[in-house]
């Protein structure tokens, strides 16, 4: 009798640092999370305030495994200066949700909160996937930023079309989860392991 070969994890000794920011889609993330963990990889959460109000820490503390980071100065962080230890952390940072406001600070370099310094002070990979209002999403302003940041190597995964907080349906929905595991996926088995 042959033995199956156990199956390969696609994110197997992987660390992705997920930035969750303001979108009610932030509500979606433990099953993204818990998606990620199934294929092997390690998910440490950075909140911004915003996503407080949508999905708690503990939440996503008991789906990660891990601690969730949101205060820039913990007094007992683990880190001597936590934003540029938990940049150096990951193989890739996944922003999920995106809000408008987070983008644009991005697109800025502002760097005001824990989130938005990780992000600056990374040199992994970051993939954005924006979840917002339609109007928000169409607006000249925030997709001269995406603009920006696609010219200097942010990966996007965009929205669709779909139910959204106002009422309407429109383009603004966050992507599906398999469409996201699919952008992590094509990144990292570009990037290759890290040492």
């Amino acid at each position: 009798m042959s033995r199956l070969k156990p199956k390969t994890k696609r994110f197997s000794n992987r660390t992705i640092l997920q930035v969750l920011t303001g979108s009610i889609a932030a509500y979606k993330a433990p099953d993204l999370i818990r998606a990620i963990r199934q294929e092997g990889g390690r998910v440490v959460c950075v909140q911004t305030a915003c996503s407080r109000e949508f999905v708690t820490e503990t939440v996503l503390r008991t789906v990660s495994g891990e601690r969730v980071y949101s205060e820039m100065f913990p007094k007992d962080a683990p880190f001597g200066v936590l934003h540029t230890s938990l940049a150096d952390l990951p193989d890739l940072v996944l922003v999920s949700p995106a809000s408008a406001n987070f983008i644009a600070k991005l697109a800025s370099g502002i760097a005001d909160d824990l989130a938005s310094c990780v992000c600056l002070a990374t040199r992994s990979p970051i993939l954005i996937v924006p979840a917002m209002n339609d109007n928000m999403y169409n607006h000249p302003v925030t997709q001269r930023n995406i603009a920006q940041l696609k010219a200097i190597g942010y990966r996007f995964v965009d929205p669709v079309e779909g139910d959204l907080a106002c009422g309407r349906v429109g383009i603004g929905h966050i992507a599906a989860p398999e469409t996201i595991l699919a952008a992590v996926t094509a990144i990292l088995s570009v990037r290759g392991r890290r040492k």
